[in-house]
């Protein structure tokens, strides 16, 4: 399929980036402010959220927010408050691309630890619905919003040692389609994207011996992120969309 955007599709539009520090996250917010949009970087690491920041007004970009949260710690009120900075500061909200994750620990299903699972579906999964709980009245103000979450292959499909990260991952895509089929009548459209093997430090930290040169870079994968995000990609709702198709 050709996910081709104009130049400045994502114009006037005001974007929050989960994970915006790297990887991923990172090149989506790059991506995002060079098709114009106003990016907000949400992460855990400002260091990393700072090299983003001057990487797109480096490239021209409009200037971008940082929000510094760590989604394992935040509470229900944090992202309350989340909210009405952003709504003080930019007085609207057009699209959040949910990319932040965790991966825990690849083991098998009885040696997962009851701390890491609840570490992983607290960033994965609950982070995630509390977020979006919060977002929810801004981004229907907007005339055009996007709702992206981040779904994995082992989230179509559960794998072996994979336990909770596809555990989490399947609960990403179950809240993508509720969410969408409850917002089907109105100008919110909501999908998930599963990224496949891409050329992230999770992914090394998931597959060592791995010869990452082989893989797709985040930029190699951006063009599903952006016709998502923009007008291009209006008539898709509800779907989970692998940026690296099985040929």
């Amino acid at each position: 399929m050709d996910y081709s955007v104009a130049d400045h599709a994502l114009e006037g539009k005001v974007i929050l980036v989960t994970g915006a520090g790297a990887g991923i996250g990172k090149q989506a917010a790059i991506s995002f402010a060079q098709h114009g949009a106003t990016v907000i970087l949400l992460g855990r690491t400002v260091k990393k959220l700072e090299q983003t920041y001057d990487e797109i007004e480096q490239a021209g970009g409009l200037q971008p927010a940082i929000i510094p949260l760590d989604m394992k710690g935040a509470s229900k009120q944090n992202y309350l408050d989340m909210v009405d900075t952003i709504e003080s500061q930019f007085g609207r909200l057009d699209g959040v691309l949910h990319n932040a994750s965790v991966l825990g620990v690849v083991s098998p299903f009885d040696q997962i630890s009851e701390d890491c699972y609840d570490d992983v579906m607290q960033v994965n999964v609950k982070a995630q619905f509390l977020m979006s709980q919060a977002l929810l009245p801004l981004l229907h103000k907007s005339p055009d919003a996007r709702m992206i979450f981040t779904s994995s292959t082992v989230g179509h499909v559960g794998r072996a040692f994979w336990g909770t990260y596809a555990i989490s991952k399947f609960a990403t895509e179950g809240m993508m389609q509720v969410l969408a089929d409850e917002l089907s009548d109105t100008n919110i459209r909501v999908n998930a994207i599963n990224p496949g093997g891409t050329r992230t430090g999770m992914r090394a930290k998931a597959f060592p011996a791995e010869d990452s040169d082989l893989l797709k870079t985040p930029l190699d994968i951006m063009p599903l992120y952006l016709y998502l995000m923009a007008p291009e990609g209006k008539e898709v709702h509800g779907q989970c969309i692998d940026a690296q198709p099985k040929k």
